[in-house]
């Protein structure tokens, strides 16, 4: 049995310690927002936080998450996370999404960069393509991400 905490909720999941936090979301807590993508950290689209720190989900042990804090896409886009919120809705401003499969895990990497920076920091264009480059996108939107990030920045200025 392992004690998780998942947005803020305890939760407990008899799961192999050894289960990456990706399958133990998507289908022992039917938490579907968080996506599988490539299974081997390079693309992105499975990015959650464990506490406050963007990680993928799809190598991260469940073992690596007891006693630590999980946020996924529904918790940093529900509006009760401010940094998540002004991400969110730069995102809808910009247009970002076109197939829309990678755009929980790039929302959470901006979230996560967003909120590292120092409150009122305007971050340039190449630290958002630094910070987001884990992130990769079919659809090709990254100036559109681009612009969604530094809107946001703006917002919570």
């Amino acid at each position: 049995m392992s004690a998780l905490n998942i947005n803020g909720r305890d939760h407990t999941v008899d799961t192999d310690p050894g289960t990456p936090i990706l399958w133990v979301l998507r289908d022992t807590l039917g938490m579907s927002g968080t996506k599988f993508g490539c299974g081997a950290a390079q693309c992105g689209a499975c990015t959650v936080h464990l506490d406050g720190e963007a990680i993928r989900s799809c190598v991260t042990p469940l073992s690596a998450a007891e006693g630590r804090k999980i946020t996924t896409i529904e918790a940093a886009t529900d509006g009760t996370d401010r940094v998540g919120a002004a991400v969110h809705a730069a995102w809808i401003k910009n247009d970002v999404a076109q197939c829309g499969y990678c755009q929980s895990g790039q929302i959470m990497s901006a979230t996560a960069f967003l909120k590292s920076l120092p409150r009122g920091k305007q971050p340039a264009a190449a630290e958002i393509d630094s910070a987001m480059e884990g992130n990769i996108c079919r659809c090709g939107t990254y100036a559109r991400i681009r612009a969604a990030v530094a809107d946001a920045a703006r917002a919570l200025a």
